[in-house]
């Protein structure tokens, strides 16, 4: 098997691993296990707690001390190993510390997965710019493929789908210890406070950058409420007969991923609209598509509102791609050579880490705060239209002080220029 060809089985295992759970999680935990909101909540803030730590960790080991693709091999190893214990414990704390654990080694890998490649098609004399993105998307198929194998098998219900994604998890630390050497850059002195982007808190010292980093976390932690509460507010309506063999219900995490399909399209719009409107109006875009996603989600229903759910899926490739992808795009370009790949990692724990924690425990609050429980934690009654729409004011609210506070002008331009 060719390189390429190799790598592209590498990323399609690689995301196949989060798309096995990340999306349908949420419904098993809340319908099969009763967990309340803020509990599922805190349990998706694992991911943010992940995020700030462990890369950075990871990363100076893989540069220091351990060739990548083995460090790539032990760390879905273990993560296999903590899926597989999350699928045999049903109580809320030996959850929460297991996918902490498998997150913990999980997240980590996306980066090495990146640099096992890089490392292998420079080896090979490959133009990584032009070679690189196709091999990536087969990252995001994989993933979409692990939602519709988790649906169509009936597993989005049950602790299936954490055994699905830790014998994925374990196949893909079998085929790390394969790939073609990537060993640590002995010459290559990177400190700690590089490999936690904290060299790039000089970029702090200007207003307009505090100011993208800090709306930039706030939309991080929008991120985190559809990946929470999207399957278990769909799956709710099979309480509803008009709506229980619907197949939006029947079909829900199928449904959901249309969210990926539309981000998967919208990567392709970027260059053009960062290069036509600038980051502050792209940005934008991205609250006011975060806005219709929330509200959607509150119109609609498997029934007859269906078009609106799956208008909701469509607008996230926008939210999503337009702040997540258009901001690491400017982040690029507002940081000096020297300091790129730090702004970047301070870039990814700011939306990542701390947004997605925030996110996490905040939706949790809400969701909680408009739900009934009855004796023993059991769901008596919840109120998702509110819910959502009070996201969608959260949104909203982002989209109004934005402009206003964010001063950045842009010309528009044909060159690959984006400030």
């Amino acid at each position: 098997m060719g390189i390429k060809n190799r790598l592209i089985v590498m990323s399609f295992l690689q995301f196949f691993i989060w798309g096995s759970w990340l999306i349908s999680l949420g419904g098993y935990l809340g319908r099969e296990l009763n967990f309340e909101g803020g509990q599922i909540g805190s349990i998706f803030a694992t991911l943010g707690i992940a995020s700030i730590i462990m890369p950075g960790i990871i990363g100076i080991i893989a540069d220091k001390w351990i060739n990548a693709e083995r460090l790539l091999g032990f760390c879905h190893l273990l993560g296999s190993a903590a899926l597989f214990y999350a699928s045999t414990v049903t109580d809320y704390d030996h959850v929460y510390w297991a996918m902490l654990v498998n997150l913990f080694f999980y997240m980590p890998t996306i980066s090495l997965n990146y640099t096992v490649a890089y490392n292998a098609l420079e080896k090979h004399k490959y133009d990584i710019v032009k070679v690189f993105p196709p091999i990536r998307t087969f990252g995001t198929i994989g993933f979409i493929v692990a939602m519709w194998v988790v649906d169509l098998s009936g597993f989005k219900n049950s602790n299936a789908q954490l055994y699905v994604a830790s014998i994925a998890s374990l196949a893909m630390a079998l085929y790390s210890f394969t790939l073609p050497q990537c060993p640590p850059a002995k010459s290559t002195r990177k400190s700690w406070l590089s490999a936690f982007g904290l060299d790039a808190l000089v970029l702090f010292k200007s207003r307009k950058m505090i100011i993208f980093f800090l709306f930039s976390m706030l939309l991080g932690a929008a991120l985190q409420i559809t990946n929470s509460y999207g399957d278990l507010f769909i799956g709710s309506f099979k309480d509803i007969p008009e709506f229980a063999d619907s197949f939006g219900v029947k079909h829900s995490v199928i449904l959901l991923s249309i969210s990926q399909m539309s981000e998967t399209l919208f990567i392709l719009t970027i260059p053009f609209f960062l290069r036509r409107f600038g980051i502050k109006q792209v940005m934008l875009m991205s609250m006011m598509a975060w806005v219709l996603r929330f509200a959607f989600f509150g119109l609609g229903n498997p029934g007859s509102g269906l078009p609106l759910l799956i208008m909701s899926m469509i607008v996230y490739g926008m939210a999503f791609d337009f702040f997540n992808i258009s901001g690491s795009l400017f982040v690029e370009t507002e940081a000096k050579p020297e300091i790129r790949a730090s702004a970047q990692g301070l870039f990814m724990m700011l939306t990542n880490g701390f947004g997605a924690i925030f996110g996490g425990y905040a939706s949790g609050a809400v969701v909680d705060f408009y739900s009934v429980y009855g004796e023993g934690g059991k769901l008596i009654s919840r109120s998702w239209p509110t819910i959502w729409y009070v996201f969608a004011g959260y949104a909203l609210v982002l989209t109004i002080i934005f402009p206003i506070v964010f001063k950045y002008k842009h010309k528009a331009e044909t060159s690959p220029s984006l400030s």
